[in-house]
């Protein structure tokens, strides 16, 4: 029995990426609005219902990534060094994630698909809103990771910002200046220049 579950389950996953690989291809291509989920559909080989019985909206297509981005911000937190803060983990994941893409010259499909979001205010809007619904998750990994049972209000409020951070860095063209001040921020405080 568990072997038949495990079999419907690889075959809806892989159902899924195919679908939402089809899709970035083609929204990478043509762009977000030109694409229909029918011509999404036809390029995967499935049905219009079929897309929608996977993805509840055209701008989940490009996102289906979410759990393990979500297991990517707790996992640095979870799995950091001992002797590493967790600023120190989450600033050295964005380094990797963000700067490194820049420089990756594989890296081109990544690129191509950031500069879709970028250009496509549905995607953009949807991406933050979907970024941000990591804040629970990557709060309760630090709070565990400090010995507390829940987060408080300062461990809500520094999963906000550094999520937010994330958002900010993809907006500006040096990613690792705004990196780096916002986490000098975070861990020291902002201080009016005198």
């Amino acid at each position: 029995m568990s072997e038949t579950i495990g079999r419907r389950e690889r075959k809806k996953a892989a159902t899924r990426k195919a679908i939402s690989d089809a899709a970035t291809v083609l929204f990478v291509e043509r762009g977000f609005d030109q694409v229909s989920i029918r011509e999404v559909a036809d390029a995967a080989d499935v049905s219009p219902t079929t897309v929608f019985a996977h993805f509840p909206q055209k701008e989940a297509l490009v996102f289906d990534e979410d759990d393990e981005q979500r297991e990517m911000l707790v996992g640095a937190v979870r799995d950091r060094a001992p002797g590493t803060s967790v600023s120190d983990a989450l600033r050295d994941l964005y380094r990797r994630e963000l700067i490194g893409l820049a420089f990756d010259p594989t890296g081109d499909q990544r690129r191509a698909f950031m500069k879709l979001i970028d250009d496509t205010p549905a995607l953009r809007e949807y991406s933050a809103r979907m970024w941000l619904r990591h804040e629970g998750a990557l709060a309760e990994a630090i709070a565990a990771s400090i010995g507390r049972a829940t987060p408080d209000a300062e461990i809500r409020v520094y999963a906000r910002m550094v999520l937010q951070l994330q958002l900010l860095a993809f907006e500006h063209d040096d990613a690792a200046s705004t990196i780096e001040a916002g986490f000098r921020i975070l861990d020291r405080g902002w201080h009016e220049p005198s």
